[in-house]
């Protein structure tokens, strides 16, 4: 039983971090319509940096937020300079940059930091609670995790549902003709978007590299895992993408706690598999008329 209750809670931990890159993919999403297979890459970018932070001495919450400041800036000029030379084009081509993004993203990760990966410190103690005389594999940091993921999820569905700026944006992404007759500034809110999916993505980095290390290929599973959550609970739905992580991670957990770590992966594929061939809209998103 108390192996169980280990597991839950590492997979609430867990997809917890799945939930942050699948907002960060549903944002775009939501957005500009794309899937940005860079995001892997990019919030592997950010959290180097704060790595570099916190090795000269700052503090890991100076780093944390430069990481931050550093993916929103990031995500703007990515869409500024790189996917609107490919808007209005063939959706393969934006797919295509963003594969291109990600091999030269952790090349240019390789040439500065090198490939070795490096430790980085989580922002609370890694001791997990004590219950009974029993120690939990659930630390303050995992709480941590779970409460800012959950917070940032409520932000940001807060944003697309009841603000006219989230209506902008998402009337820039259907629409894009209709929302300039309108006097929206279509492109300002396509490099919002990506701004902020960047910015979420860094949160996603910051938080799991205390776990994986930080190297120019140890996000790569991270973006797999985070793009299953997105198609499981909707690309449209941020609150989807939430519950997405969280189950996910709940059954790879149980996956490898039982039947060994080997298998994760292909777990993570079948669930994939599962979901877009029984409810390709994901489970939490319903097709509706979107009116602008």
């Amino acid at each position: 039983m108390t192996r169980f209750v280990d597991l839950t809670l590492n997979g609430i931990s867990t997809g917890a971090i799945y939930a942050a890159v699948a907002l960060a993919l549903v944002i775009i999403w939501r957005s500009t319509r794309i899937v940005n297979f860079a995001q892997g890459g990019m919030l592997m970018i950010t959290t180097f940096i704060a790595s570099a932070l916190i090795s000269s001495g700052a503090s890991y919450w100076l780093a944390f937020v430069v990481a931050l400041l550093s993916g929103f800036v990031l995500g703007g000029l990515v869409e500024r300079l790189l996917m609107r030379r490919v808007e209005g084009k063939p959706p393969l081509n934006a797919v295509i940059v963003t594969f291109g993004l990600l091999i030269l993203l952790e090349a240019v990760a390789g040439m500065i930091w090198g490939n070795t990966p490096r430790s980085f410190p989580p922002a609370f103690s890694i001791r997990g609670y004590s219950v009974g005389g029993t120690r939990l594999l659930f630390a303050p940091n995992d709480t941590f995790i779970v409460l800012v993921v959950l917070g940032s999820a409520a932000l940001l569905a807060l944003l697309f549902r009841r603000t006219t700026l989230g209506l902008r944006m998402r009337a820039s992404a259907f629409a894009p003709e209709v929302a300039r007759l309108l006097g929206v500034r279509v492109g300002g809110m396509l490099t919002l978007g990506w701004a902020l999916a960047s910015l979420m993505g860094s949160l996603a980095g910051v938080l799991v590299a205390p776990s994986v290390f930080v190297g120019p290929n140890q996000f790569d599973p991270i973006l797999v895992f985070g793009f299953t959550a997105a198609v499981m609970g909707g690309l449209d739905s941020p609150a989807g993408a939430v519950v997405g992580g969280l189950l996910l991670g709940l059954a790879l957990s149980y996956v490898g706690g039982y039947e060994g770590s080997a298998l994760v992966t292909l777990a993570a594929l079948v669930i994939l598999l599962l979901v877009l061939m029984v409810r390709p809209q994901g489970l939490f998103s319903t097709p509706r008329e979107r009116r602008v």
